[in-house]
């Protein structure tokens, strides 16, 4: 078996390009930028490219894409052409060519709007049934490119699975306010509670992805970290986060104050995983009360994998008010 991994030069597809090769399995990593993890350097809008590729193929991880940091320093087009071709081509190819399985790699951007609630009201309770209301170039092309899965899937009978990851990269946050807050460590502590996932979580949702999507067919999962929350917190959670965590961890307070860190006021939204957790078998280790564990041994709460691979960053250029050009 031969695994086409687009994006090999990125953070996840690295990631899944070193756990597979450490497993022995046969991986072929493919992206625009050359790198130890890239075995041929092209664009998946060229179908050319894309075909040279996938020749004796048997599963395809698709990872490539242009992110929400490039919505200010690309055209739509640019989007549309990635996003949107790039997946075509390679689910068109992946056709003809006999592949058994798919895994796409979307983003809970896709809600997009349904995850800005007013002020004081109460937190959205995230679930794969939320509708997909995108409020960017970056949203709407991975729901086209979602759809396009969806199409595939049932007319070829090619097995999907979609996966819609939370944040998982490890620069400071786009939004200026967050950086002059919250320290870098302490704000991504705080996330794992209702919307951050490790970079070792991320892969073991592909590859369990990959494996199963046979049996699965078609599917849709939110990957995140699993969430302390229920239901009955959501409207706290808009008034006193912080007081609701104290409650579920006791000690939390305490191992924070140590650091010199602070619990989030509010929050907004909860991305709730129990869908891949049951049908996918999936289990991540790396959630809150992982975070309070490592403080207590005074240990990096992160995953071996995550420092292994590190940072990457969206651009080339280094921009005055921070990394990335986007505030929205």
């Amino acid at each position: 078996m031969t695994i086409l991994v687009t994006g090999s030069a990125g953070r996840l597809g690295e990631a899944i390009v070193r756990t597979l090769r450490r497993r022995g399995s046969t991986v072929h990593g493919v992206d625009l930028k050359k790198s130890a993890f890239t075995d041929a350097a092209g664009s998946i809008v060229d179908p050319g490219f894309v075909r040279e590729q996938m020749d004796g193929v048997t599963a395809v991880i698709h990872t490539a894409t242009l992110h929400k940091p490039h919505v200010a320093t690309h055209a739509r087009q640019d989007f549309v052409d990635t996003n949107v071709t790039g997946t075509l081509n390679l689910l068109e190819t992946a056709v003809a060519g006999g592949v058994r399985s798919f895994v796409f790699t979307s983003t809970t951007s896709a809600f997009g709007s349904q995850l800005r609630p007013e002020a004081g009201q109460a937190a959205v309770w995230v679930t794969e049934d939320l509708p997909s209301v995108p409020k960017n170039i970056y949203g709407a092309t991975k729901l086209m490119a979602e759809n396009l899965c969806e199409l595939f899937s049932r007319e070829h009978r090619l097995p999907i699975v979609i996966l819609r990851t939370s944040r998982f990269f490890p620069e400071d946050d786009d939004d200026p306010a967050m950086r002059s807050a919250y320290a870098l460590a302490n704000a991504q502590a705080n996330e794992l509670l209702y919307r951050r996932l490790d970079i070792a979580d991320a892969v073991s949702a592909h590859l369990l992805a990959r494996e199963k999507a046979e049996r699965i067919g078609f599917a849709r999962y939110i990957v995140s970290a699993t969430s302390p929350f229920e239901p009955h917190h959501v409207a706290a959670l808009a008034r006193d986060a912080a007081g609701v965590v104290r409650a579920l961890y006791p000690e939390c307070e305490q191992l924070f104050t140590a650091r010199g860190w602070r619990l989030f006021p509010a929050i907004d939204r909860v991305y709730v995983n129990d869908r891949a957790r049951r049908e996918l078998g999936w289990r991540p280790e790396f959630d809150f009360a992982h975070v309070l564990n490592c403080l207590r041994n005074a240990r990096d709460f992160r995953s071996a994998l995550a420092c292994e691979v590190g940072s990457k960053g969206y651009h080339d250029t280094v921009f005055a008010d921070g990394p990335y050009p986007v505030f929205s």
